[in-house]
């Protein structure tokens, strides 16, 4: 059965397992798997000239991962990748307070954007239930990539988001000592090497 990998991918999100392809461009290996290193669109290759040992066995496609190209042709369609109500979006938080987390957009639906744009999820967005019981710092981390959808294009400089769902909400992460974070269920994430657990508002994969 072939692969089905997504239209962007984010860092340390995996792919596919190392024994199916060959790592390419933009990726890395962990736990045997190949893992995005950039945000890009996954791609496969053929192999330009296998060597003898490769001939003599079956030539694995060349997976990688590639910034998607700009150019002119592209520029007037940047527009419409203006962050709109509704929208849902891959954003990276950059810092946290009691009330609210602060991210940066870089992804809009499935397109990268060249922009960067702000983002705030406040306390009362999180989750969609108990929003009186719930705390920013058991829910995100800075470093932290985060599925959302714009609530509210809010003030002149930020947007407003919801991790109000059980498909939103932390979908990258990694501890304090940078190991890859898996989650447990929707509130706990767990490290890939040590097993140390961490809270976070985890989103379920779709």
């Amino acid at each position: 059965m072939a692969t089905t990998f997504p239209n962007i991918a984010i860092p340390g999100q995996p792919l596919a397992f190392a024994t199916s392809y060959t790592p390419g461009t933009g990726v890395h290996v962990f736990n045997d798997q190949i893992c995005a290193s950039i945000v890009g669109q996954p791609q496969l290759s053929t192999p330009a000239s296998p060597s003898r040992k490769e001939k003599d066995q079956e030539v694995k496609q060349v997976l990688s991962v590639l910034r998607p190209a700009s150019g002119k042709s592209e520029d007037v369609a940047l527009v419409n990748l203006l962050p709109q109500v509704g929208s849902m979006v891959l954003a990276r938080v950059t810092r946290i307070n009691p009330r609210q987390a602060t991210v940066e957009i870089f992804v809009v639906g499935d397109t990268v954007s060249n922009d960067e744009f702000q983002g705030i999820i406040r306390q009362q967005d999180v989750r969609a239930t108990e929003k009186d019981k719930v705390r920013i710092f058991s829910s995100f981390r800075p470093g932290d990539i985060v599925r959302a959808q714009v609530i509210s294009l809010g003030d002149q400089s930020n947007y407003y988001l919801s991790t109000a769902s059980n498909s939103l909400g932390v979908v990258v992460a990694h501890s304090d000592s940078g190991d890859p974070l898996h989650p447990l269920n929707w509130r706990q994430m767990a490290s890939s090497r040590t097993g140390a657990i961490e809270e976070r508002k985890v989103a379920k994969p779709i």
